[in-house]
């Protein structure tokens, strides 16, 4: 594939996007991923209560000033951009729990997922192509690239982004050797670019967010 353009609950740090895994609690959390100045990817694991891009875009004036997501319908980022002279986002667009996002800073801070524990789990419908997931809450067993690639099943790479060399690291199965190289570590609430060469619903379990790691 070529390389592509506070009780706590969860920490997870990004640095980026190098994650850590904090200690749970019952109510509320964050996972914090940390940014610098170009582009970044994040993701929305926690109820925040989001509806709309514009609303994360305002929630750090003068530290965004652009937010995609990636629409694998069409293979290509959907763009949302601030206008400062007119105090607007444009496109609007939609937002929901678990989505990854690109975003574009203008200098370094930690953005933040705050709120409660989602009441189920992410689930993604996969297309053939490329698509963006973020590692549910409830799979910390899935911790390398090579054991995400094969939990998926239908996908031949699994790529993170690398905000320092402004980067995608790409790690691809290779049938002949039945092996993912560089196999490199990932963690919940990781947001994750993958190939999925067929269809697919992914995880395939229920999305209860007590149900198991299978």
């Amino acid at each position: 594939m070529k390389k592509l353009i506070i009780p706590l609950l969860f920490i997870f740090a990004i640095g980026i996007l190098a994650a850590v895994e904090s200690e749970p609690s019952e109510i509320v959390g964050y996972v914090k991923y940390p940014c610098v100045e170009g582009l970044n990817f994040v993701a929305l694991p926690m109820e925040q209560g989001y509806t709309s891009v514009s609303q994360i875009g305002n929630t750090y004036p003068y530290l965004i000033d652009a937010i995609s997501y990636w629409d694998a319908s069409s293979q290509s980022w959907v763009e949302s951009v601030y206008y400062l002279d007119w105090d607007v986002w444009d496109p609007d667009y939609s937002v929901t729990i678990n989505l990854p996002l690109m975003v574009h800073c203008l200098n370094n801070f930690n953005f933040y997922s705050i709120g409660d524990l989602p009441t189920i789990n992410a689930q993604y419908s996969l297309l053939p192509g490329l698509n963006t997931i973020m590692i549910p809450l409830n799979k910390s067993n899935l911790t390398q690239a090579s054991i995400l690639g094969t939990n998926i099943g239908t996908v031949d790479a699994v790529s993170e982004w690398i905000a320092s060399t402004q980067s995608w690291n790409d790690s691809v199965y290779y049938q002949d050797w039945e092996i993912w190289d560089p196999d490199y570590d990932v963690a919940i609430g990781m947001p994750l670019m993958v190939h999925s060469i067929s269809s697919t619903i992914w995880p395939s379990g229920p999305r209860l967010i007590k149900s198991s790691n299978k």
